[in-house]
């Protein structure tokens, strides 16, 4: 199964290192091996709009690792997205979602909105989650959000490190197991995508 990762320092390892980025520990997973090939596409300051730091988007970042046989693309974030107009992220949203499925027809697209730390996001954070909900919706991608989820808030002490922005270890396992649940089991979700391409 392979699962591509578009997304920002959330994804990254940032604050902890490559190696104990989510993506990395599920690649790791011993239930997993032989099972899943995990790309991580994701680049630090990136977004459907923000160029990150090697001038990346997640757009570029699904046309540069998207392939046909991608069984699951998962998009992350992004909070580097406040500042830009909500209906321009909207508009890149949407399209960087339909060249996924496009490129990978037979792929889940799981689009994750950004979380909060607090319980009182502000609302520059709240018009980009809205405006990415409103494209997987045009989309008709699988829309999460960590907001209304409360992932993270009420433990950022032990979640967050001392930049205030990216996950500690401990935040980087807590991610894993919220994508382990929305990724599922990758046998089962390869067998489905093999019985899709079929039909």
């Amino acid at each position: 199964m392979r699962v591509v990762v578009i997304g920002d320092s959330l994804s990254t390892g940032c604050g902890t290192s490559p190696q104990l980025a989510w993506p990395a520990l599920f690649g790791a997973d011993s239930r997993f091996k032989g099972n899943v090939n995990i790309i991580n596409a994701a680049e630090n300051g990136s977004g459907y709009l923000s160029q990150g730091d090697f001038q990346g988007t997640f757009g570029t970042q699904v046309n540069s690792f998207v392939t046909a046989d991608t069984d699951t693309v998962i998009l992350f974030g992004s909070e580097n997205d406040i500042g830009y107009a909500p209906d321009a992220v909207r508009d890149a949203a949407t399209t960087t979602i339909n060249t996924a499925k496009t490129t990978a027809p037979y792929a889940r697209v799981i689009v994750i909105g950004p979380p909060s730390y607090t319980p009182e996001p502000e609302p520059e954070r709240l018009q980009v989650r809205h405006a990415i909900k409103a494209a997987a919706v045009d989309a008709k991608a699988q829309f999460v959000d960590p907001i209304s989820e409360s992932w993270i808030s009420g433990q950022v002490d032990e979640l967050i490190g001392p930049d205030g922005d990216h996950p500690t270890e401990a935040g980087q396992h807590y991610l894993l197991e919220h994508m382990q649940r929305l990724i599922g089991d990758p046998g089962a979700q390869l067998a489905k995508a093999n019985e899709a391409s079929r039909t």
